[in-house]
């Protein structure tokens, strides 16, 4: 059971996507194409295909610019690169369905504004729209790459808040990442800290959403 808490006069839920209502992760397919050789997997994301270079492409650069970049410093691994964004569809191990059914209760009571922001690049969620219904439920997505930007710089919560005339005291924000989560914290946005959907609903407790 949902209600509104004017204690603390929230308003509006801002969701993360990847991590927290979106299971993806590239193990899916390096794991076997590295034959469970978990040090092998390691050198590839931590000198190859990094995770700061997957946030260049969620912050707007262009998925075959960034993967022939990488080829021309890496030419032994270009067919592992080429996988990367190639197969970035089977990366995605589906929704996570507890946080899914949060989502659409809360949706159900039209007593908050439910949004989303994301890190994503603009060239590959088209594709989860259609994979996922459940994204058709958000007022509104705000998509780092299509802005040309990225959480956890500061113009991308400015971006959520202007566009859609929120108040950042009156919002919730939750992120599975913690340097997300300090960003916004410096907008004066309550936050939640996602690990799990136990944890989710308990904290959403707290700030009065559900009980």
């Amino acid at each position: 059971m949902f209600k509104k808490n004017n204690t603390e006069n929230i308003k509006n839920i801002i969701f993360d996507l990847g991590g927290v209502l979106i299971d993806w992760n590239p193990d899916y397919v390096f794991l076997n194409e590295f034959k469970s050789d978990k040090e092998r997997l390691k050198v590839f994301y931590e000198e190859v295909c990094t995770f700061e270079w997957n946030e260049d492409q969620d912050a707007g650069y262009p998925i075959d610019r960034a993967t022939e970049d990488r080829i021309s410093l890496f030419p032994e691994y270009e067919e592992q690169i080429r996988m990367y964004y190639g197969r970035w569809e089977e990366m995605i191990g589906g929704e996570i369905k507890e946080v899914v059914t949060i989502l659409k209760n809360i949706v159900k009571t039209n007593k908050f504004r439910v949004l989303a922001l994301t890190n994503w690049s603009a060239e590959t969620f088209p594709i989860a729209l259609k994979k996922f219904n459940f994204l058709h439920l958000f007022e509104g997505i705000v998509v780092s790459g299509t802005e040309k930007s990225r959480k956890p710089f500061s113009d991308i919560y400015e971006i959520i808040l202007n566009r859609y005339n929120l108040k950042a005291c009156e919002s919730i924000f939750i992120d599975d990442n913690i340097r997300n989560i300090k960003a916004a914290n410096k907008f004066d946005m309550k936050t939640i800290h996602f690990k799990n959907y136990r944890q989710l609903e308990s904290d959403l407790k707290v700030h009065g959403i559900i009980i």
